[in-house]
């Protein structure tokens, strides 16, 4: 049985030096793209974190794609707090209301060896997670001397800076990031960040110099190692998952899986905004399903809710 890549960098002592260089970040948080350099011992970044770890869920989640569920689901973790702050998030109450409970890193590594250990997960997903980065490899650290021995998915909107992605690669095994948009000025009409997409394609970039084009699965088909991108298609801007799959294909690789998702929800402050306060309607759909073919981008998965043909 492959084993996670944490293993190596607990044993040679690598994850207890990250352990302490990222708890620094506290006093002055540059750990998300944000750089908001608030002293969470005091108050709340820009995130809404703080200097303790708060979750919303830990839940047992079939709705990840099929490498990451097996028959029992993948292990997901939902943390509270988002740098980004997306107009049409699904997750709103805890991304951006803070929604959650406090738990201590004797907890959360408890959390980590339940989903393995009772809930059956075949994998360890962390989503919207960077804020609490300190204290999840503190909590992994404890946790691999109790028995842990899941991969890890880094489950996250791709708003990440390289420097931590490289940080990652001691510990993640598979990255799940999202491709949300290929335009800057949309993403702060949308999402209120500033560099999305030059932020994202560095990410991104990061990721597969890690990863490359590995996609190990074990004998029950489950990710191991790998890179799943998704795109969710917004209505009326189809242009944006277009050129997300071009990007895809002639700057990273045409091998990597693209999960194409129909799932949009004119949910939260999205049904206000004249060009997201419907859902997507499978004409559109299709037209991107269609570029993705015409890529011949192969590896990957499209949705087939029943869409509205207008």
């Amino acid at each position: 049985m492959r084993k996670p890549i944490y293993f190596k960098n607990y044993e040679n002592g690598n994850l207890i030096k990250i352990k302490d260089d990222l708890y620094k970040n506290l006093k002055k948080c540059n750990l998300c793209p944000v750089n908001c350099g608030i002293d969470r011992t005091a108050n709340k970044g820009v995130c809404g974190a703080e200097d303790k770890v708060k979750i919303s869920e830990y839940v047992l989640y079939p709705g990840e794609e099929p490498p990451l569920t097996g028959k029992t689901g993948a292990g997901g973790v939902f943390f509270s707090g988002c740098s980004m702050k997306c107009v049409y998030c699904q997750n709103f109450r805890f991304s951006q209301e803070g929604f959650g409970r406090n738990v201590s890193v004797e907890e959360l590594s408890e959390i980590y060896m339940k989903i393995q250990n009772e809930k059956k997960a075949v994998n360890l997903d962390l989503v919207t997670a960077t804020p609490y980065l300190p204290f999840i490899v503190d909590a992994l650290i404890l946790a691999i001397e109790k028995g842990f021995n899941l991969p890890i998915v880094w489950n996250t909107s791709s708003f990440e800076k390289p420097e931590i992605i490289e940080i990652l690669g001691n510990f993640i095994d598979i990255y799940l990031p999202d491709i949300r948009y290929t335009s800057n000025i949309i993403a702060k009409k949308f999402s209120f960040i500033s560099n999305y997409w030059d932020t994202c394609k560095k990410a991104l970039k990061e990721m597969y110099n890690q990863i490359g084009d590995d996609y190990i699965l074990n004998e029950e088909n489950i990710l191991q190692r790998g890179i799943i991108i998704r795109i969710l298609v917004l209505p009326n801007h189809t242009f944006l998952a277009k050129e997300a799959l071009t990007y895809i294909k002639y700057d990273l690789s045409e091998k990597i899986h693209v999960s194409l998702m129909d799932q949009y929800v004119p949910v939260y402050k999205a049904r206000d905004i004249e060009k997201l306060s419907r859902f997507l309607n499978k004409k559109e759909y299709d037209d991107v399903v269609k570029h993705m073919v015409d890529l011949e981008l192969e590896n990957g998965w499209i949705q087939e809710h029943k869409l509205k043909e207008e």
